[in-house]
């Protein structure tokens, strides 16, 4: 026996207590429990995600909310539309009457005025020439003096100079003409009235005013999300990206996006060169096609809705992602970490 188990043996009362299951139980729970946490922090994937908030809109311009603009100015005859009209292409939505009642019949007479006056000056020109060509051959033949010739041919280019004058007089007037009888105003597009801009009929107006609001049927929405300036340069077309729309119901993980509910799939399409006023960066993201599922309708994701985008990028394990947080670090870099030929290499 060795001097502890003899020293032992006199304390008969500390060596009969043992230690109690229920602290095993609990060591044992403490240490699975770690060793499963550095197990989870090692191995388990965590994809890191960069975004910011924007709303639905539109690639082509021409699908935007936009301003009917009145061509000419006048007095509002009478409206066909109202808020929240479906229109179609072509359908009328005001009409505008001229001040001067009389306008459009004077502007014909003066048209027809200015056509007589172009004739007038064809067969002016067409006699000059005619003239020119008889004094060339007497010219030729000595039997008329150089200028007698010379006079002719000024008589020519001067008719010649009162026929574009006359051309460009019914130029005006057919264009003065046309502008004002474009009064009646009607949609560019299939869409919708959101809003009528200007007064009642007999309001008068001047050419430009902003008659109503027109919102287009939108043909294809895309997401415009606005990012910080730190990570937009780990933002690439391409990428992929989770979507959350304003009203639907999520639970959304970031770093799991397998197990996210009520997101949508998205693909990185711009990325704006230059920064807003504010300092950060459009993106823009369309609708991925290869998702089971698709974005919602239009009746639940407007144009001009709000939503929250996370862009995907890398795949980093669990415990490097706690750390990067905690150390206030950026995201990994993709083109970075290509170049350095490490594909789980971490930020310094």
């Amino acid at each position: 026996m060795t001097t502890l188990d003899t020293d032992m043996a006199h304390f008969k009362t500390l060596s009969d207590i043992k230690v109690p299951r229920i602290f095993r139980a609990v060591f044992m729970i403490i240490l699975f429990g770690i060793i499963a946490t550095v197990i989870f922090m090692i191995y388990v994937p965590w994809v890191q995600t960069t975004g910011g908030r924007g709303v639905v809109t539109t690639l082509n311009p021409n699908e935007r909310q936009q301003e009917i603009n009145a061509a000419v100015g006048g007095r509002i005859e009478e409206w066909f539309v109202r808020d929240g009209s479906q229109v179609k292409q072509g359908d009328p939505i005001a009409r505008i009457a001229d001040i001067d009642p009389n306008l459009i019949q004077r502007l014909e007479a003066e048209r027809a005025q200015v056509e007589i006056q172009l004739n007038a000056a064809r067969n002016a020109l067409s006699t000059a020439e005619i003239d020119l060509r008889r004094m060339r051959e007497l010219f030729e033949s000595g039997l008329a003096a150089r200028r007698d010739y010379e006079l002719a041919q000024i008589n020519v280019e001067e008719m010649r100079g009162r026929v574009a004058e006359a051309r460009a007089n019914l130029t005006r007037t057919e264009t003065t003409l046309s502008r004002q009888s474009e009064q009646l105003v009607v949609a560019p597009r299939d869409g919708f009235i959101q809003s009528v801009n200007a007064g009642d009929a007999a309001t008068v107006i001047s050419a430009g005013a902003v008659l109503a609001t027109f919102v287009p049927e939108t043909t294809e929405r895309v997401i415009e999300i606005f990012v910080d300036g730190r990570d937009v340069g780990l933002i690439d077309p391409g990428d992929k990206a989770r979507i959350q729309f304003e009203g639907w119901p999520v639970l959304q993980a970031s770093g799991w996006p397998s197990v996210a509910v009520g997101t949508f799939g998205g693909i990185v399409t711009t990325v704006d060169q230059s920064a807003q006023p504010d300092g950060r960066f459009r993106v823009l993201i369309t609708e991925d096609t290869s998702q089971e599922n698709a974005w919602p309708g239009e009746q639940f994701a407007r144009f001009g809705a709000s939503v929250q985008a996370w862009v995907l990028l890398e795949t980093v394990p669990v415990g490097y992602e706690i750390w990067r947080q905690l150390n206030n670090f950026p995201p990994e870099n993709p083109q970075a970490t290509a170049r350095s030929g490490d594909p789980g290499g971490q930020a310094t």
